[in-house]
């Protein structure tokens, strides 16, 4: 079991909650969350422990969030077939070409650059790593979810 089966298991990602985590709803309003957490942890400097309400707010959110949605059984739009191609991604990695793979793998080093950025301009309380990193990972998730709406469409073109 890798860190993606991981993070799907302790997301409790059902084939409903795949479904729901589908929509277009669900999906930007995940993305909506990255300003908001980064705010949440810098209101330290103003509220202090209580900035632990909104941080907390925040994680309740992204658990809740694959099943606060209508479920999408066709994926139409760009954010539901990357969704399910992320699903699939998920359920078997072999379906993925070697060099989507590389892309895939230099997202995810992407976006470990974004977050060790989005690290030190929280600890440092400095603005322009905060921002820059944040904008990193959003440009790298982008494109892992267009990645993945590929691989949906890749698989539903082999099964017709």
């Amino acid at each position: 079991m890798d860190v993606a089966d991981r993070i799907a298991k302790t997301f409790g990602m059902t084939d409903e909650a795949w479904q729901r985590h589908a929509n277009p709803w669900s999906v930007w309003t995940r993305f909506a969350t990255i300003p908001l957490m980064l705010l949440s942890i810098w209101s330290r400097t103003w509220i202090g422990w209580w900035s632990l309400l909104p941080v907390g707010a925040v994680v309740v959110w992204l658990f809740v969030n694959p099943r606060a949605f209508p479920p999408v059984r066709e994926p139409r739009s760009w954010a539901a077939r990357g969704i399910y191609g992320e699903r699939v991604w998920v359920q078997d990695r072999d379906l993925v070409p070697p060099d989507h793979r590389k892309v895939l793998r230099l997202l995810v080093a992407l976006g470990v650059i974004g977050f060790g950025m989005i690290f030190w301009g929280l600890v440092a309380l400095e603005v322009w790593p905060t921002v820059f990193g944040a904008t990193v990972v959003v440009v790298a998730q982008l494109w892992r979810v267009d990645r993945f709406g590929w691989l949906w469409e890749r698989r539903r073109a082999h099964r017709s």
